[in-house]
Order: structure tokens, then C-alpha cells, then sequence
């Protein structure tokens, strides 16, 4: 085995340039820990916003001129090819996938995690590069929909940014959940919505589909493109907006409409939830995989030696699906 492995740093908060690939020692694994070759990882919107360090108060918690991890990248699949003496979940020569948090370092070609953490085996059935994308796009817009608007079937639901990562993944989760689908999205996007299962595909482009006079159980906004004030209008009695991407204006309406009103915004950190939660909504996930009912949508691949080629096409907001490298 290798000596030494490639990782990218993020040498400091900025464009895709400011990452830089870097050469380091394998690291050993501690008694608790694996160590897995990697295979594939994810290159999210998430990624690119801790990389450009956005939004700001973020920062706080990252570091103040860069992330403190240094490291690149939080999800990964790959095979595992050391254990520490006391791991007794996995094995030598198991595939596995899962998230490294914000111990970061998943576009590399090693990574040291611990047994206990946000790892799971793969099955045969899914590809390295599918796996390497479940615990962004798909356990966040599963953990969105079930456990936060915990949607019930016969709801009518919208989804802006129905083309990305989370999209996608909360188009057929929300089908799977017995929902009526509204996805808005590009006139391009609207064939790749339908064959998902979307009841209906909205062109933002000519249509605002919060001012359409629809009126929806649930907004679920992917992307952060719009606020629950500009939602509540759209919003039936008991309405939920949710949004993955904290900003302060999300964080004053969830407070607020926690107290007072039956229309609400809502929000809960999905990679902040214990592993042991991770584990269990990745399990429902590829549950929902083995029965046919979500299959993720796979846009680019990319050599890891093109990570910054990689975050270059997630800034364009052109992204179908999710983008990997290998």
C-alpha cells in the first residue's frame, strides 16, 4: 500500500481556485478506526458554499480564514483496506460509503473514519459513484421531507431546484411518500422531472410557481432561492416552508413562526444529526433504492486530479443531478 495519498486543501475561502492538491502521509488507523481507500466522492453545492465559506457566520465555526479541517470533500464511497484492533463493524475488503463531516478530507484517495460514525456497507447493487452521493443530496432531502415537514400522503408539495442533487432525490421521495409533486426547474429539465415521477414541472423561468395560485402543504426549497415570506402566500393552513441553507433571515422565521401562526418554517441540520440517525435514514434510503422507487440521478464524473474543474461546473448552477470524483 501507498505511503503517502492525494487530498485538496482549501487554502483559503474564495472561487474554485483557491483549492490546491496536496500530498500526505496514509494515515494509520487508531483502535476505532478504518481506513478505506476511496473510490469515489461527491462534489456538492454544500461543498462549494464551505469552500467559498458562505454564509458568512459560518465561519464562526469553520475558521475565520479558512476551514480548520483544511481538507476538501464530505462524502465518499470506497473499499476498506485496514482496520484498528478494537473495530468490530467492518471488515478488510468491505465497501462501504458514508460522510466525514467536519473532519472533511473526502476528495482524497484515503480517509482515516471512525467504525462508529456515518459509515455503512454497500450493497453489490449500487455503484461507488451513486453511493458517494447518498449521504448529501439524498439523506438530506429524505431527512427534510420525512422528519421535518414529515409529509403525508395525499399533500401537495412544491420543490425549488428540482434539477440538483437534492432536487432530484426529493422529487421521487416525495412521490414515494404519496404526495402530490410540483417541481420547478428550466423548460430543459422538465422531460428528466416527469420521468422521476413529478405531477407537474413548473418553468421558473416564465412562471413564479409561488404566485401561480397553487396553494401547497410544503415548499420545499433545495436551493435557498426564496424565503417563507415570500412562500406563506402559497402556503395552505398547516403549511410548512423548509429549507436546508441556514441564512439569518430562515433562522428569525423559524423562531418566530415557532410561536406564533399554523404556517410554518421550518429547519434541522441533517449532517448534524447523531451517526446512528444517518445510518437509519440511509437504510430507509436504500430500502426506497431496492424497491425501485429512488434511483440517484448521476450528471458529471470527473478525475479527482480535476476537483476545481469539478466546483467550477457546480458554480454554474447547471448541475442535473450530482457530480462525483473518481
Amino acid at each position: 500500500m501507498e505511503t503517502t495519498f492525494n487530498a485538496w486543501e482549501v487554502t483559503r475561502y474564495g472561487a474554485p481556485e483557491v483549492l490546491a492538491p496536496v500530498s500526505q502521509p496514509v494515515p494509520k488507523p487508531t483502535a476505532d478506526q478504518v481506513l478505506i481507500r476511496i473510490r469515489a466522492s461527491a462534489v456538492s453545492r454544500a461543498d462549494g458554499l464551505m469552500r467559498a465559506g458562505k454564509p458568512k457566520f459560518a465561519r464562526l465555526f469553520l475558521g475565520l480564514k479558512r476551514p480548520r479541517a483544511g481538507l476538501s470533500g464530505t462524502c465518499f464511497a470506497g473499499d476498506i483496506v485496514a482496520v484498528g484492533s478494537e473495530v468490530t463493524r467492518f471488515n478488510i475488503g468491505d465497501a462501504v460509503f458514508g460522510e466525514a463531516g467536519l473532519q472533511f478530507g473526502a476528495n482524497a484517495t484515503y480517509i482515516s473514519v471512525d467504525q462508529h460514525g456515518s459509515l455503512l456497507k454497500k450493497p453489490a447493487s449500487v455503484a461507488y459513484e451513486e453511493a458517494a452521493t447518498l449521504f448529501d443530496g439524498a439523506m438530506t432531502s429524505w431527512h427534510f421531507l420525512t422528519r421535518v415537514a414529515q409529509v403525508q400522503p395525499g399533500e401537495c408539495v412544491l420543490i425549488l431546484g428540482g434539477s440538483g442533487g437534492l432536487g432530484t432525490a426529493a422529487v421521487q421521495f416525495a412521490k414515494a411518500l404519496g404526495a402530490n409533486v410540483t417541481a420547478s426547474a428550466s423548460a430543459k429539465n422538465a422531460e428528466l422531472l416527469q420521468s422521476l415521477g413529478a405531477d407537474h414541472v413548473n418553468n421558473y423561468n416564465t412562471e413564479d410557481p409561488l404566485k401561480s395560485g397553487a396553494t401547497y402543504d410544503v415548499v420545499f426549497d433545495t436551493l435557498g432561492i426564496s424565503s417563507f415570506g415570500v412562500a406563506k402566500p402559497a402556503l395552505g393552513k398547516g403549511g410548512r416552508y423548509i429549507c436546508p441553507v441556514l441564512g439569518l433571515r430562515l433562522l428569525r422565521d423559524v423562531l418566530v413562526t415557532g410561536l406564533f401562526g399554523s404556517k410554518k418554517a421550518k429547519f434541522a441540520a441533517a449532517g448534524m444529526s447523531k451517526p446512528e440517525v444517518h445510518r437509519q435514514e440511509l437504510s430507509e434510503v436504500l430500502e426506497l433504492m431496492g424497491n425501485g422507487q429512488f434511483s440517484p440521478v448521476m450528471d458529471r464524473t470527473y478525475p479527482l486530479a480535476d476537483l476545481v474543474e469539478a466546483h467550477r461546473y457546480i458554480e454554474t448552477g447547471r448541475k442535473r443531478g450530482n457530480v462525483v470524483v473518481v
